[in-house]
């Protein structure tokens, strides 16, 4: 099983959040960062509904409501980039 957080390098996700403005106080950013990986692995170029329906449990109140779901479309492209290399990578193992 390949390791989605590593040493060198953010994941795609946590990286959309940094670059949108959406990591503020903390207290909701680890769930949120949870709940857009395991959507992003079952839906990897979900709809706005969708990523909405995703993160409807969390509790933001730092943010402006829209960054929740933008940051996660955001980040929907590069994390298929680097699902794709790391799958191949682990078969050429």
């Amino acid at each position: 099983m390949r390791a989605w957080l590593t040493a060198d390098r953010l994941d795609p996700i946590q990286e959309a959040f940094l670059d949108h403005g959406a990591v503020q106080c903390g207290f909701c950013t680890g769930g949120m960062i949870l709940s857009a990986k395991a959507l992003l692995d079952r839906r990897p170029d979900p709809s706005e509904d969708e990523v909405r329906e995703a993160l409807a449990g969390h509790l933001c109140r730092c943010t402006d409501i829209s960054k929740r779901w933008r940051r996660v479309l955001a980040a929907a492209p590069a994390k298929r980039r680097r699902t794709r290399r790391g799958t191949a990578a682990e078969v050429a193992r």
